[in-house]
């Protein structure tokens, strides 16, 4: 049974939800061009109009700004290289700050005049939008966020191993690497809501299977400060954690650990971690024990797709720095691209046809790493992970030290 939004995201969403479009989802307005190809909402003569809804001032800022960029870089290339479908690419950016009013405003503001998103921050956001989007808008959303809870939906589809999947291979890492054994107890500090809660389904299976013991620990996307979660884990005895949070949070709960002598290797979703948390007091101890998981290869991986990514990104941004959002973004932006063009193909480039173009991709791969099969709306693209270590020296400031795999436990898991 799938998870909602929580009742506080609910409950702040409620009065915009209202306002909701009530259009007819039979796409009457679908046209065809002069070649035969049939076009309907944010598609013209000329451009293709996507939608961008992203976070660059809320707790996930460095990442919404990497992918946006990188989503922005790719239409700059798609563009320059011809467009798609006789067309150029835009794309219409909103900054909602992780604010879910503002989020959902925002996809409310641009959803006529998109033929879809490339990106959407926030699985609570897109959850509580999920709905509409299935029933009556239609138009494909890639979110940036790995929620099981965004599965079984046509037109929201998540790329990469969700968060259960993900962490059930990031604890098989610390099996493997004889961090963790049978009849230990293991941390889990998490985000309330979607994101933390489907990470905890995973490390809860992952446990079973093992013989482990999850010693939960709730936090609120607002809670900066773990000194109380260090302390109550310390206290229980475990010999590991996992952290389903953001950058801010994997960071203090690190610098907190090493600081009160809690020496026990920590490893996290894909989303907590930002290289500038390198730069910072608790720089040393996230360079000493500290892990991320990922369904791409990190930004500095000498490969050839990250290679030519890092070297395109930095020329068009020469004042920012690198990081994995910017390897996300680009992928998302591909996926959808790919999907165009086989619409294009089909002759259908309208919102129903993108997402019939989509389930046709079975073996994708962007360049990043991990063959992604999209033929399943109710499966994730990938159940493999990369695990990575923070290293200074690396562009983006991680390295791979496990490459990209699936646990036996992630490959019997059933993800609900």
């Amino acid at each position: 049974m799938k998870l909602r939004v929580i009742p506080a995201v609910c409950a702040a969403l409620t009065l915009t939800l209202v306002g909701c479009s009530g259009k007819a989802a039979d796409n009457s307005g679908d046209k065809q061009d002069k070649s035969g190809v049939k076009t309907g909402e944010g598609v013209s003569a000329s451009t293709i109009t996507l939608g961008a809804l992203t976070d660059m001032t809320g707790v996930y800022a460095s990442l919404g700004k990497s992918v946006t960029q990188a989503q922005q870089l790719w239409a700059k290339q798609t563009n320059a290289a011809g467009g798609i479908c006789d067309r150029k690419v835009a794309l219409t950016v909103r900054d909602h700050g992780y604010d879910p009013q503002k989020a959902i405003a925002a996809y409310t503001e641009l959803e006529p005049d998109v033929l879809g998103f490339t990106q959407f921050i926030g699985s609570p956001f897109v959850a509580a939008v999920e709905q509409r989007i299935d029933t009556q808008d239609k138009g494909l959303v890639l979110p940036q966020a790995w929620s099981a809870n965004l599965l079984g939906s046509e037109y929201v589809r998540v790329i990469g191993a969700t968060y259960d999947v993900e962490t059930i291979n990031m604890i098989d890492y610390l099996l493997a690497e004889k961090r963790i054994a049978e009849g230990d107890k293991v941390g889990h500090v998490y985000f309330e809501g979607d994101y933390g809660e489907n990470a905890l389904t995973g490390s809860e299976y992952a446990a079973e299977q093992a013989g482990l013991t999850i010693v939960e620990q709730k936090i609120k996307p607002t809670d900066n400060d773990m000194t109380a979660q260090v302390s109550a884990l310390k206290q229980a005895g475990v010999k590991a954690v996992v952290i389903s949070a953001g950058p801010r949070q994997a960071a203090s709960l690190v610098g907190v650990a090493a600081a009160t002598g809690f020496d026990v290797p920590v490893i996290g979703n894909n989303s907590a971690f930002a290289p500038q948390l390198l730069k910072t007091q608790a720089g040393p101890a996230l360079l000493k024990d500290y892990y991320i998981a990922s369904s791409t290869l990190p930004i500095g991986d000498p490969a050839a797709g990250p290679a030519k990514l890092a070297k395109e990104y930095a020329a068009q941004y020469p004042k920012d720095g690198l990081d994995n959002g910017v390897v996300a973004g680009y992928s998302a932006a591909s996926v959808y691209g790919e999907a165009l063009k086989k619409a294009c193909e089909a002759k259908e480039l309208t919102r129903e046809g993108v997402d019939k173009a989509l389930l046709t991709l079975t073996a994708y791969d962007h360049g990043f790493g991990i063959t992604h099969d999209f033929s399943d709306p109710a499966a994730p693209s990938t159940r493999q992970s990369a695990i990575m270590k923070p290293d200074a020296a690396a562009p983006g400031g991680l390295k791979v030290v496990r490459p990209a795999a699936a646990a036996p436990a992630a490959e019997s898991f059933t993800v609900k």
